[in-house]
């Protein structure tokens, strides 16, 4: 087993290890974070993700953007372009469906994808993230996919990493297509990184 896949295990245990109050608590906390965000409150469109295995939850924040007018937007699996996201408008009446992995994400309707680079923000779930900014996902390199652009531009919706503080690591071994985030948030702190 290599150190990735060995570090994604055990911060996986990890977080699956929280307690549904101390989820609750962390949404909260999240929440709070981000009604005085710069970026959050400036934002018109983001992209969020719904939780899932031990994922910190971002419901009471998309009931929150929902609330201020403010457009969400999930990701999809592209259906003819493997290894991609899509971006679709999620709303309280967007019919759901279940994508290969388990995770909930909305039906597929054309009119509802926004090309990702229309996007203000993209929020993404991550299983560990060290204090340079480095994020170790799933492993399937969908988020590294989709900020390309950003990585080697600075073109696009700015990424915002969201994580539960005991995602965090001493360093996580990178690869060449990792893309580092300029910004994480736990439920008690803004991690900001230069990235010039």
């Amino acid at each position: 087993m290599s150190d990735r896949q060995s570090l994604r295990q055990l911060i996986r245990q990890r977080r699956r290890a929280l307690s549904q109050t101390e989820q609750q608590v962390a949404a909260q906390q999240l929440l709070a974070q981000c009604q005085q965000h710069p970026d959050m409150l400036t934002a018109k469109r983001i992209a969020l993700y719904l939780a899932n295995d031990g994922e910190l939850s971002t419901l009471p924040l998309i009931h929150w953007l929902w609330a201020q007018h403010k457009e969400v937007y999930l990701p999809v699996l592209h259906p003819f372009n493997p290894g991609h996201l899509l971006f679709l408008r999620y709303t309280a009446t967007s019919p759901m469906t279940q994508n290969r992995f388990g995770i909930a994400e909305p039906e597929l309707d054309v009119l509802q994808v926004l090309p990702h680079t229309n996007l203000d923000l993209i929020c993404t779930p991550l299983v560990a993230f060290d204090e340079t900014g480095n994020r170790l996902g799933m492993g399937g390199g969908y988020y590294d996919r989709t900020l390309t652009a950003w990585q080697q531009h600075r073109l696009g919706p700015k990424p915002l990493g969201i994580a539960h503080d005991c995602q965090r690591v001493d360093t996580i071994p990178c690869e060449s297509w990792d893309v580092p985030l300029p910004e994480i948030l736990t439920p008690i702190r803004r991690w900001c990184f230069a990235r010039s």
